[in-house]
């Protein structure tokens, strides 16, 4: 149970005591996206995370798609369309940029206000604003455990769409190799560099 159910700032700080001392990071996902009362398939697979500025969003769910970042560039790669999109990681407005605090030192006060908190079961839920109003989300909510571990995010986007990720099994500091941050390209697959102003 919670030592202190009344205090935002011992929770917050909490969370960030637990993150800021990983390393390297593996929990399984579950990704729910919907816009305009339109929901899209959950879709699942496990994320790796290493810092600084390294993710590995592997789907079993669809089979064969990933989204990685390689600390200067981020890739997405959809079966379906067989494409991928090479983004710059800083101009990359995919919604999954909350989730980034994860990858550098953490802290809540400097990226977000008007913390809410309310308890569902033993769980605490976490809302707040960005305090950048250029960024593609206007809120999030996170569901926090009795030992600050983030079960659950929400986040709510400009466009009024609601994307989430349900957190299991986290792996605190778990053995990764560097392999899993290199991006090679699919056999077959069309390629778009949406990375303006590259000078690569």
């Amino acid at each position: 149970m919670w030592a202190d159910t009344g205090s935002t700032g011992a929770l917050l700080k909490g969370v960030e005591q637990r993150y800021n001392r990983a390393k390297t990071l593996k929990v399984l996902f579950t990704e729910t996206y919907s816009v305009q009362q339109r929901v899209r398939k959950p879709e699942s697979g496990t994320l790796y995370l290493r810092k600084p500025g390294r993710m590995r969003w592997d789907y079993q769910s669809p089979a064969g798609k990933l989204f990685l970042s390689d600390g200067k560039h981020a890739y997405l790669y959809t079966p379906a369309s067989g494409r991928v999109e090479k983004m710059k990681l800083k101009e990359s407005e995919d919604m999954r940029a909350p989730l980034a605090f994860l990858l550098g030192k953490l802290d809540f006060s400097k990226d977000f206000k008007d913390f809410q908190k309310r308890m569902e079961g033993e769980d605490a839920v976490l809302t707040a604003v960005p305090k950048s109003g250029k960024l593609p989300y206007s809120s999030v909510e996170f569901s926090v455990t009795p030992d600050h571990c983030i079960r659950r995010l929400v986040v709510r986007g400009q466009d009024q769409s609601v994307l989430s990720f349900t957190f299991e099994q986290e792996q605190i500091n778990p053995a990764l190799k560097d392999s899993l941050f290199h991006f090679d390209m699919p056999a077959g697959a069309a390629f778009a560099d949406l990375s303006e102003g590259d000078s690569r």
